[in-house]
């Protein structure tokens, strides 16, 4: 018989999209095949405590961890697995084969918890930390972007320190991007949260303060007027693929929060019906977009397409993006040909192979003599 993977899903964690990551990882967890998979979930509180035991995704749901143990994976090579932390002691659980973070928004889809796998030395699904962090932060992605030349929305980046000195001169600044709409966004957040539409400086101060409670640094966009929201997902590690493009048809004024993951009115269309030569154009953008932050594994890049001019926008590309049964990027791949339980397969051995490619990297230096 074929030794089982044994593998770590990681989920909950310090961020505004805890919540979304709970449903994200019973999707997942479901979709491991359990006669190829060991499947070790372990839970990270909204505190940042992180646990193991019978249940732990429903305990976490019903925020009551009473009856779980705490768990810690050690930063240090040799020390590769799971531990249980039991009065004070560290007992070893199980080794790992690879780490599924399951987890969105800040300290899970910015880099901190890549470092951690990387210190530890283990596999893990998703992008590393440079691709993760500059994938998180709007504002540094779109610079990357446009130094490749990629377009993307005019923005400008605030800081909370700037706001709270002087929220007239920000307003001033903000408003000479352009007319309203203006959307404020947190720079280091996903799934919607803290986002607003501005239609006017009263709502442009009150988005600004919105953001500013997510994030120290806070993204102000011009609105894109009567534009479609095309989506693609893309896949791989060196040499990445993409899926067919899909729309979303928001609910609401813009594709919020409620309408992702609460109460799922939001239409979407797969594949997209726009011409031919714009998918492909695209799907193009998208997998440059991959290859410019370094990315690996998965990754949902979110576009805008002008309706009167036929101009491209990129808006943003998610590195660990929404795993829900719902989600876009599942929903995308498996229209392309690839099913829920085949994504996940897939993303596991990415896994595999980019630790394959790291463990080919000297990390000694000697000085011939």
């Amino acid at each position: 018989m074929t030794k089982k993977l044994r593998v770590a899903v990681l989920f909950g964690g310090r961020s505004g999209e805890h919540e979304v990551s709970l449903m994200s990882a019973r999707s997942v967890i479901g979709a491991l095949d359990p006669a190829r998979y060991e499947i070790f979930p372990i839970g990270i509180t909204h505190a940042g405590n992180w646990f193991i035991g019978e249940n732990v995704l429903e305990a976490l749901e019903q925020n009551n961890t009473e009856s779980l143990n705490h768990a810690a994976i050690f930063p240090e090579p040799g020390y590769e697995g799971l531990y249980a932390i039991r009065n004070t002691q560290y007992s070893k659980i199980t080794d790992l084969d690879v780490l599924f973070p399951v987890l969105h928004g800040t300290f899970g889809e910015d880099g901190t918890i890549q470092g951690l796998f990387e210190l530890a030395d283990v596999a893990y699904v998703g992008a590393g930390v440079v691709g993760s962090a500059v994938g998180m932060d709007k504002g540094i992605f779109k610079d990357v972007m446009r130094g490749n030349d990629i377009p993307v929305v005019d923005w400008v980046i605030l800081r909370r320190s700037e706001i709270e000195q002087d929220m007239e001169a920000i307003l001033h600044k903000v408003e000479s991007l352009g007319a309203y709409p203006l959307f404020t966004k947190p720079a280091n957040l996903g799934s919607s949260v803290g986002i607003s539409k501005c239609n006017n400086r009263s709502d442009l101060s009150e988005g600004i303060m919105e953001a500013a409670a997510f994030d120290r640094r806070i993204l102000v966009e011009l609105g894109v007027v009567n534009a479609s929201e095309i989506e693609v997902s893309v896949l791989g590690n060196d040499s990445p693929i993409a899926s067919v493009c899909g729309e979303v048809l928001p609910s609401r004024e813009f594709y919020s929060y409620e309408s992702k993951y609460i109460d799922g009115t939001s239409g979407l269309v797969i594949p997209a019906k726009i011409p031919m030569q714009v998918s492909e154009h695209i799907r193009d953008l998208a997998v440059r977009a991959y290859k410019a932050i370094d990315c690996a594994g998965m990754a949902r890049v979110d576009f805008f397409l002008e309706k009167e001019t036929g101009r491209v926008l990129l808006n943003e590309l998610n590195t660990l993006p929404g795993f829900t049964s719902i989600s876009m990027y599942p929903k995308l791949w498996d229209a392309t040909g690839l099913s829920y339980p085949e994504l996940v397969d897939r993303l596991i051995q990415l896994a595999l192979e980019r630790k394959a490619e790291r463990d080919h990297t000297t990390r000694e230096f000697r000085r011939s003599e």
